[in-house]
């Protein structure tokens, strides 16, 4: 089988378990919970959906101004909205294609600044392994804010399992760390032994290649920038979640912290299924049921959120791709003309 091939079938299988999961939330909802869910839907503010989607795209512009700050010690100096509109259509193309965006942004400003696709592609993947880095760094910090809501949660889940006939919670609990340490064992094990077989050396070569991108941030010349930019970015994120619950009246009392969960779990979702199709909802319901939201709420929640994202790369992607050839017209002019 070709790699195309396995790309191609590896991209129908995550959108079909996509899909699947839209037909599923509303194929097992009750005659009550459809109701509920289709008057949350209705009865939300949509207003607030302006200055939602007015920091959506401060986001994006941010991101394409650190990833501009990347290529300045490669000596590149492209137009910003050159690297907007690329970035743009690289989120259009990742709804579709999963990482296709990634390769599709490089090659297009290449093509209109004259640059090297390659030393591009390295720049993306520093910033990925930046964002990384950030994400899990993230994730420790949404459970340290929320240290006594997380415990609650995991000792509520704990009482509920040990409750069920079968296997004692701390014989359940034994079995769990000592299958953790075998895994961690046989995968060092594995690690030593075999070197040189493939999956293990792309994985060495994967998880070094985010180390070293992490340690080059030092050596950019504005990292004060970068890391005002990437700051910006993720409080843009959590910005428009926690903004998102003022248009509900039943998440209107949600805190920062709720934001925080909503978060970390949706940014998981984004890897799950394309573009979270289907998965984005469910994540959202299962972590507003941690603080007391009903699940067809917190599915309309996420239906919300999911569908003015998504909105926006599809319409702001096909402005860009429309557009970049008229503003590089001049250039493609000259080119022409030698």
């Amino acid at each position: 089988m070709s790699k195309r091939f396995l790309s191609i079938l590896n991209y129908f299988i995550f959108l079909g378990g996509g899909l699947f999961l839209v037909w599923w939330q509303l194929k097992t909802m009750t005659i009550t919970e459809k109701n509920e869910f289709y008057d949350s839907l209705q009865s939300a503010n949509y207003w607030i959906v302006i200055p939602i989607a007015m920091m959506s795209i401060l986001s994006h512009l941010s991101r394409s101004m650190r990833w501009k700050l990347l290529m300045e010690p490669l000596g590149y100096q492209p137009k910003l909205s050159n690297i907007f509109s690329v970035t743009m259509i690289g989120y259009l193309a990742n709804a579709a294609v999963p990482r296709l965006g990634e390769l599709l942004k490089c090659t297009f400003l290449a093509k209109y600044e004259k640059l090297k696709v390659d030393k591009l592609v390295g720049t993306i993947i520093l910033e990925r392994s930046f964002d990384f880095i950030c994400y899990i760094i993230f994730i420790f910090i949404t459970i340290l804010i929320q240290i006594d809501t997380v415990t609650s949660f995991i000792t509520k889940e704990l009482d509920q399992i040990s409750a069920k006939p079968g296997i004692p919670i701390w014989m359940k609990f034994g079995i769990l760390v000592t299958a953790i340490l075998l895994i961690v064992s046989l995968l060092k094990w594995l690690f030593k032994k075999f070197p040189e077989n493939k999956i293990i050396s792309k994985t060495v070569e994967f998880v070094n290649g985010i180390w070293i991108g992490f340690q080059s941030i030092k050596h950019l010349k504005k990292r004060k920038a970068f890391i005002l930019h990437t700051l910006f970015i993720w409080s843009m994120y959590l910005g428009q979640v926690y903004l998102g619950f003022w248009g509900m009246e039943a998440t209107a009392d949600l805190s920062i912290k709720a934001a925080f969960s909503v978060l970390t779990l949706t940014t998981l979702s984004m890897i799950v299924t394309p573009g979270g199709i289907g998965s984005f909802p469910i994540f959202v319901m299962q972590t507003l049921l941690i603080y007391g939201i009903d699940a067809p709420v917190g599915k309309a929640f996420g239906w919300i959120m999911w569908g003015v994202s998504t909105s926006l790369i599809i319409i702001i992607g096909l402005i860009c791709l429309l557009l970049i050839p008229y503003l590089n017209k001049d250039k493609n002019e000259i080119n022409s003309i030698h």
